[in-house]
């Protein structure tokens, strides 16, 4: 039996997993770590967590599951995207990656946009230049800590530092890669005009291609360190998003992805390369060989249902806790009594503010339309429809761009209600289906292994073999309802765009 490992490089843990050939999970070790917040808006983590995870749980999985390095014919990496990691001459790390989720470089995204120009920048990159992104991190050091710039000879993704620690190589994969605003994602290859703009030289950055491509192989080094054997194949792998859309059978046009996590990600393949104008929607370079996927973001998706049954959920927990039921299974029944609609009560789940449609970090969540009429039921289906509604703007985007969707395949917390699924086809008007894959970005990783090492002949064929349909809704006679009440949703946040800000500068005024 061959067996093939997928390692995610997370942002608090390192997840990896071990396959078999036709992938079924053999099994998984996770190891923890932490990330500082050194300042307010600040995100950083030393690199050196990632490397001891990533020997003591391949040596933990190979352990616990009698598997002999022989056998393991590939390795994938994916992980946490935007992350910048710089070395010197030496490739001694020269201070804590700047994470994703990093916040301070505001001033560098204006700037960088104004040198190349908004369009321009859409048009080379898919994408706005964004805070978590890694050219404004990179454009923060050059700013704020020169001394240590004047040393950096290479920056680094933290899923491709990882790999030059087990092949001592420097490469990173197109789609990882589309995160940093210098990928010209239409070329899937690096941007003159972005590097110019931030002043580097090609060579500060590591050689990037295909996904499926084993563009490394295990060192002696890293054998000894992790057990594996020296020269196994090293798949570029990708950013964990697309990592988890090729282990969750997203590899072909037609079938959309829609995950109900704390935030919600609505996730397309394309077979062509797709901008939409305003920047709303991202457009990268997909972890299939030649295509490119779009993706849509709301922050505040299942989080907005965690957030009302701690806010206004007392009763339906404490019912929970004596008959040992699950609390959101209480309240989507009791969302179920109340008409498609919610008679008029519209809900915003902006309560983070909100990132596609509308990239706005001070717009909030909103209750519109109540009146007498309403009661619990109709406020807990209306915070249902809100966030589906969100999910429903990115599919929007993407259908305004040409893109047909045939298929939408759940996951999260929206996949494990069959009320909610029913909701989610009636308003996206589409299929939706769940499928047999649970395991996320380190299972995609492993699959993309498998494709570099031969094991499959392409990532389609994978996908074919190993993604089954577990079940399926299709849309029912309250499509027609929600097709009128959606409308009435999206003039909301223009009508409230302003208060929004408004009210924000009151709230700060009297903290």
């Amino acid at each position: 039996m061959k067996y093939l490992i997928g390692i995610d490089v997370g942002t608090s843990s390192m997840k990896t997993l071990l396959i078999n050939e036709v992938g079924q999970v053999i099994g998984s070790a996770t190891e923890f770590y932490p990330f500082e917040t050194p300042k307010p808006l600040w995100s950083e983590q030393d690199p050196a967590h990632w490397w001891k995870a990533t020997c003591v749980s391949i040596k933990r999985v190979l352990e616990e599951n009698n598997v002999n390095a022989p056998d393991v014919v590939g390795l994938g990496l994916t992980g946490q995207m935007h992350g910048l990691v710089l070395l010197d001459n030496d490739n001694k790390v020269l201070r804590p990656c700047i994470l994703w989720n990093d916040q301070r470089t505001g001033k560098q995204c204006e700037d960088i946009t104004n040198r190349v120009g908004k369009a321009h920048v859409l048009e080379l990159t898919g994408n706005p230049v964004l805070a978590g992104f890694t050219a404004p991190k990179i454009a923060w050091v050059q700013d704020n800590e020169p001394e240590v710039f004047a040393k950096a000879t290479k920056a680094l993704l933290p899923k491709d530092y990882v790999r030059f620690l087990l092949s001592g190589e420097f490469f990173s994969d197109v789609s990882d890669a589309s995160g940093t605003s210098l990928l010209n994602v239409g070329k899937r290859d690096w941007s003159s005009q972005m590097l110019d703009a931030l002043g580097l030289k090609r060579d500060f950055l590591p050689e990037v291609t295909e996904s499926t491509v084993a563009s490394t192989r295990i060192s002696a080094a890293a054998a000894a360190a992790t057990g594996l054997l020296e020269g196994t194949p090293i798949a570029a792998g990708g950013g964990d998003q697309a990592a988890q859309a090729v282990g969750s059978g997203i590899v072909r046009e037609g079938i959309v992805s829609a995950t109900l996590g704390t935030s919600g990600v609505v996730f397309a393949h394309s077979d062509q390369y797709r901008v939409e104008p305003s920047g709303k929607l991202h457009a990268f370079c997909h972890a299939v060989p030649g295509k490119w996927h779009l993706m849509g973001v709301m922050l505040s998706a299942a989080g907005s249902f965690e957030w009302y049954k701690n806010a206004l959920g007392a009763a339906e927990a404490a019912e929970a806790k004596a008959s040992g039921r699950n609390v959101f299974d209480l309240l989507t029944e009791q969302a179920a009594e109340a008409p498609a609609g919610s008679e008029g009560l519209l809900f915003l789940p902006y309560l983070s503010g909100e990132r596609t449609p509308h990239p706005d970090p001070l717009a909030k969540g909103t209750f519109f339309g109540m009146s007498l009429r309403h009661s619990k039921p109709h406020i807990t289906r209306s915070v249902l429809e809100g966030i589906t509604f969100g999910m429903n703007d990115s599919l929007q985007l993407m259908r305004d761009l040409g893109l047909e969707i045939n298929e939408v395949r759940a996951s999260g917390g929206g996949a494990k209600s069959d009320f909610w699924l029913q909701m989610q086809a009636d308003i996206y008007q589409s299929k939706v289906v769940t499928t047999n894959v649970t395991e996320g970005a380190a299972f995609g990783a492993a699959v993309l292994a498998g494709v570099a090492s031969g094991v499959y002949s392409d990532i389609d064929t994978a996908a074919a073999q190993i993604v089954k349909n577990t079940g399926e809704t299709n849309p029912g006679p309250n499509e027609a309802v929600y097709s009128d009440y959606y409308p009435e949703y999206q003039a909301l946040y223009p009508a409230l765009k302003d208060r929004f800000k408004s009210i924000s500068k009151v709230v700060e005024k009297h903290l």
